[in-house]
């Protein structure tokens, strides 16, 4: 099967990150929540949190280096596992330490079936598809995003909070299990990296210094981060505007689902403007409406915002998995995407506790202008980083350098 001819894997893939992804986004909260029922405080509750994206940095490279020498599959079903287990027993732990423990593994399986799925995508996709491809697969993430929080809602609640989260976190488990379902055959037979991009160990340093890589990681951590605190402080921000919690849910809600429809209009837009230019200028408009969430506007402003906001996000995280992959050497393209995902989880980490500290000192509002100027800077490095070939698609097909057999998908 030639790269990008049977795109069922593409859509088995989807659907598979879609049940893991929504099985995370339901358990974070509901982990949250049965901490506090078994008496943690504010502090302990932030580092069970970090548990989940701390614990598996250690982990990135050596995953990625073992995917660029092998298979991208065997990495999924052993994630789902992982994550339904970690959701799963946080749900039936007795003490805080036991629920830091899972949460460190279930962000473990989270990592696992993000770089076996990212490696995939990159490995069957022919060059001129890597940008639609990884802009469908991040679909999945979206829609996982959108369901999970909502499923958390419904289920956590009342007076016995401990039961409650409990209940959420065992359908998370279980919901994430569901993802087994898709992973049938969604590798090609044979398909692994070729001889001599295993024989080729690139050191991480010549990784990061390829030219387009840290553009490709700062970018990525610059929109994960503006998702987050969106997330965490939009709450906070409509507390003191005195918008309804409700309202504040279907502004977030509305956020997600315009990420989505961002995703879907990828390939035209990329036809239209290439992907240097849709990456300079979507990362500036979300720096100018990341700004502009600061404002006190009224909340059909904020919907509007927050819309047009949520769409240019969609553009930052698929493009920057392709500007990764294809500026980093032919043996090291796993090892490179779990360097993003490196800088993703210590964005996770370290934005929120700026964000935290800016807000103490300057306000409630104040981490969104932090937001915006980080994505002001993704602009720029955006608009510095090495166009690719997979722009035009028409390049690809008719280039006769080697170029474009090297990248190939394997």
């Amino acid at each position: 099967m030639a790269p990008g001819g049977n795109r069922g894997w593409l859509l088995r893939l989807v659907i598979a990150f879609s049940f893991a992804q929504g099985a995370v986004s339901m358990a974070r909260p509901a982990v949250s929540y049965r901490a506090l029922a078994l008496g943690a405080d504010e502090r302990a509750v932030g580092v069970i949190a970090g548990v989940y994206a701390l614990l598996p940095l250690f982990a990135a490279v050596p995953l990625g280096r073992r995917t660029d020498r092998g298979r991208c599959a065997p990495l999924l079903p052993a994630g789902v596992v992982l994550i339904s287990g970690g959701c799963a027993l946080s749900g039936v732990a007795g003490s805080l330490w036991t629920m830091a423990l899972w949460s460190g593994v279930m962000g473990l399986g989270h990592l696992c079936f993000v770089i076996g799925a990212q490696s995939l995508v990159a490995r069957q996709s022919a060059p001129h598809e890597q940008d639609r491809n990884f802009g469908h697969f991040t679909i999945g993430a979206s829609l996982g995003q959108l369901i999970g929080p909502v499923a958390a809602g419904a289920l956590i609640g009342g007076s016995d909070m401990a039961r409650s989260s409990a209940l959420a976190l065992l359908v998370a488990g279980a919901g994430g299990a569901a993802a087994l379902t898709s992973l049938w055959r969604i590798e090609r037979p044979g398909a692994r990296a070729s001889r001599a991009e295993r024989a080729e160990r690139v050191p991480v340093r010549g990784i990061l210094r390829a030219r387009g890589v840290p553009a490709g990681i700062l970018i990525s951590l610059a929109v994960l981060s503006a998702t987050d605190i969106l997330t965490a402080y939009l709450p906070v921000v409509g507390e003191h505007r005195g918008i309804d919690p409700a309202v504040v849910g279907l502004l977030l809600s509305l956020r997600a689902a315009a990420t989505i429809a961002c995703r879907l209009v990828l390939t035209p837009l990329l036809r239209l403007l290439g992907r240097t230019v849709l990456l300079t200028v979507t990362c500036l408009l979300a720096a100018l409406l990341c700004a502009g969430v600061a404002l006190p506007v009224p909340v059909w402003a904020l919907a509007l915002i927050l819309a047009v906001l949520g769409f240019c996000l969609g553009v930052g995280q698929p493009l920057s998995m392709t500007t990764v992959v294809q500026a980093a050497p032919a043996g090291a393209r796993s090892t490179a995407l779990a360097l993003r995902l490196t800088g993703n989880r210590l964005g996770q980490v370290a934005a929120p506790a700026a964000a935290g500290l800016i807000a103490g000192v300057a306000g409630v509002a104040a981490p969104f202008v932090m937001l915006g100027a980080l994505l002001f800077l993704s602009a720029g490095v955006a608009l510095r980083a090495p166009s690719a070939s997979t722009e035009d698609p028409a390049d690809t097909r008719t280039s006769t350098g080697t170029r474009p057999r090297r990248r190939t998908a394997r």
